[in-house]
């Protein structure tokens, strides 16, 4: 390391944070932004992505992760204003129902946001940062796509953070060559608006807790603070891992 140089800071670097208007994408944009990066936070609620944007002094960008046709004019229309140097795939939904029971069209949709929703906005953005030689590509996974977790009925959900997961290990050795870092960051229980019906059904919440070692759910900064280091030069052999933040739920 050079003397005098931050390998943490992200000075004059340009991010795009999707599903960065509230919980860990918002957490995750705000760490950024407070290590030097603009930020542009991309969601499908805009007005809430504007006023989260405004308050970072970045941009907002209204996206919705399962078409194809407005990623691409959303990744143009962003390349227009100069190169992207990190892609934070947040985006995501749950669906809690047992699995004789859910819905297969709630099931698609799981898979369409949380998982195809993921690969479709890396590739479209990956391809100007393999093209350009340099770029960080953070998704954000699950402690669900390591283990199953016990007692919501989640079958979609688990079954697409797997695929993130294996999308991401998949996409670092394609792209190693070319400069491009993959990772992706797997939290355990986070206090979101995501968590909000668990945190409110006591069963859940105390097995979450017990079965949690440090025996607290995290907060979005401890996800954020993960984010900064895989997207800055400190992290610069790190390619192809799936990061645990899970306060030591996958380690029982």
């Amino acid at each position: 390391m050079v003397k005098g140089i931050d390998r943490f800071s992200l000075d004059g670097k340009r991010a795009l944070v999707t599903g960065g208007a509230s919980g860990i994408g918002r957490a995750i944009a705000e760490a950024l932004a407070a290590s030097g990066a603009h930020v542009i936070i991309a969601d499908i609620d805009e007005a809430r992505a504007r006023e989260a944007a405004d308050a970072l002094g970045g941009n907002a960008l209204h996206l919705d992760v399962t078409d194809q046709a407005a990623i691409g004019a959303a990744a143009d229309h962003v390349a227009a204003d100069g190169a992207l140097d990190i892609l934070v795939n947040n985006a995501g939904i749950v669906q809690n129902a047992p699995s004789t029971e859910v819905d297969v069209s709630d099931w698609q949709r799981v898979i369409d946001i949380n998982l195809t929703g993921v690969f479709l906005t890396a590739r479209t953005f990956g391809r100007a940062m393999v093209a350009a030689g340099k770029g960080s590509v953070i998704s954000i996974s699950s402690i669900c796509g390591s283990v199953p977790v016990w007692p919501q009925p989640q079958a979609a959900y688990n079954a697409a953070k797997a695929g993130v997961n294996l999308v991401t290990r998949s996409l670092a050795v394609e792209w190693a060559a070319s400069g491009v870092r993959v990772n992706a960051i797997a939290p355990g229980y986070v206090a979101t608006p995501l968590t909000l019906k668990g945190r409110e059904t006591p069963e859940w919440y105390e097995t979450w807790l017990r079965m949690t070692p440090m025996g607290r759910l995290g907060d979005p900064d401890e996800i954020a603070s993960a984010a900064v280091f895989l997207a800055s030069d400190a992290a610069s052999y790190v390619t192809g891992t799936v990061m645990m933040v899970d306060g030591g739920y996958t380690a029982l």
